[in-house]
């Protein structure tokens, strides 16, 4: 698995949440509402709100690729409470991962990733992208759509998966 081009997918993802966003504040205001009531939505009671939604994509792309170059993730506290603020935080995340070079993942599949969540257990480079953080990426980012799409903002599946690299 080339971990480069799975970070790559990942900041895709990132840019389509930010149209997503961009896009509810379209719906809100067409419906005479503030679209930052949409940053607590939740499908349901247990699950995290939107604005966690977003700040956890985030979160997993930075740290995956950190993980992955054994570079330094910058820290981001969660205090977003706007749609603004949680795009800023997308394009915050984004400015960072785009610093990663392709030849710093050299060695990423046999590289040690041990966050502290794993309490001193660690997991190879290519075990934790591929059964870790691609997944949670995944996961969180569908969530964050499926609260949107929820709350009546027009979503569709090429929302979701953006631009293709369509050749003649």
């Amino acid at each position: 698995m080339n971990a480069f081009h799975v970070i790559q997918g990942y900041t895709k993802m990132l840019r389509n949440l930010d149209a997503w966003l961009g896009k509810a504040v379209e719906h809100a205001t067409a419906k005479k509402y503030d679209p930052n009531t949409l940053v607590s939505a939740r499908l349901y009671p247990d699950m995290y709100s939107l604005d966690r939604q977003v700040q956890s994509a985030c979160d997993t792309a930075k740290f995956a690729a950190a993980y992955l170059t054994g570079k330094e993730a910058p820290k981001h506290p969660d205090t977003e409470k706007t749609i603004g603020e949680l795009r800023a935080r997308i394009a915050a995340a984004l400015g960072w991962i785009e610093t990663v070079k392709e030849a710093d993942f050299a060695g990423a599949d046999e590289r040690k990733v041990a966050p502290a969540w794993l309490q001193g257990k660690w997991l190879r480079g290519d075990d934790y992208l591929g059964t870790t953080a691609t997944p949670n990426f995944f996961f969180h980012a569908t969530i964050a759509y499926a609260i949107l799409r929820h709350s009546g903002v027009d979503l569709g599946k090429m929302d979701y998966i953006g631009s293709l690299p369509l050749r003649d």
